[in-house]
């Protein structure tokens, strides 16, 4: 035998510490898992069998995309699905004025950016009502009721610096109203929340945008 191989006999024949004072042999502590003031540990979730899958999905077929694994409240998803497109298309109209309205020395260059995000913003609003359909719902495009259904407001400004100050209000306003859509959204419903998350990354992006345009105005 070598001299490593006799250390490690060594090392595993070494007896367990013992308690001071006598002669038992100290157990292991235990680790809880649960109880007052921890978190349980989450167990893995057991995936549905194939053949109740194929039950399942005959079922309620007229529901399309909608299946029994939704959780989610879906009229309450369709109704903040709609003020949300009704928002976009607020911004949309805005954006378009202040692109049709913008002047001055430095209104070629703002124009630029206000047709751009009017674009993405109709973007947003085609990806909210496609997904208000999937839901069973009816996108509320009526024109009578969108600013007041809106969460931003349609402000034409008095100049152009006023539009830029304004289209950053409305995206700030935006920002707050899709992050608290997606918190009470959670993984309910993880196809409408990735469409919200996306358009809140790009409503973070013309916010930015329009700060910067005001933090280098002059004039």
């Amino acid at each position: 035998m070598s001299k490593a191989d006799k250390k490690d006999a060594r090392k595993h024949d070494k007896p367990a510490p013992s308690l001071a004072g006598g002669g038992v042999q100290a157990t292991p502590p235990m680790i809880p898992t649960s109880g007052p003031g921890l978190q349980s540990i989450p167990q893995p979730m057991a995936m549905t069998d194939v053949k109740t899958l194929r039950e399942r999905a005959r079922k309620s077929i007229d529901d399309g995309a909608v299946t029994d694994s939704y959780t989610a409240d879906r009229k309450q998803v369709v109704r903040l699905l709609n003020e949300a497109l009704a928002t976009e298309w607020v911004c949309v109209l805005r954006y378009y004025r202040h692109y049709f309205m913008a002047s001055g020395m430095l209104a070629d260059s703002v124009k630029a950016e206000f047709l751009e995000h009017a674009h993405q913003e109709q973007e947003h609003a085609n990806r909210i009502a496609e997904r208000i359909v999937q839901l069973g719902g009816e996108p509320d495009l009526n024109p009578d009721t969108l600013t007041a259904r809106s969460h931003a407001e349609y402000k034409p400004g008095q100049d152009l610096r006023d539009m830029v100050k304004e289209d950053l209000i409305a995206e700030r306003i935006a920002i707050d109203s899709y992050r608290e859509m997606i918190l009470f959204i959670g993984d309910r419903d993880t196809t409408t929340k990735r469409i919200l998350e996306d358009v809140l990354a790009q409503e973070e992006e013309h916010a930015n945008d329009m700060a910067d345009l005001l933090d280098g105005w002059v004039g």
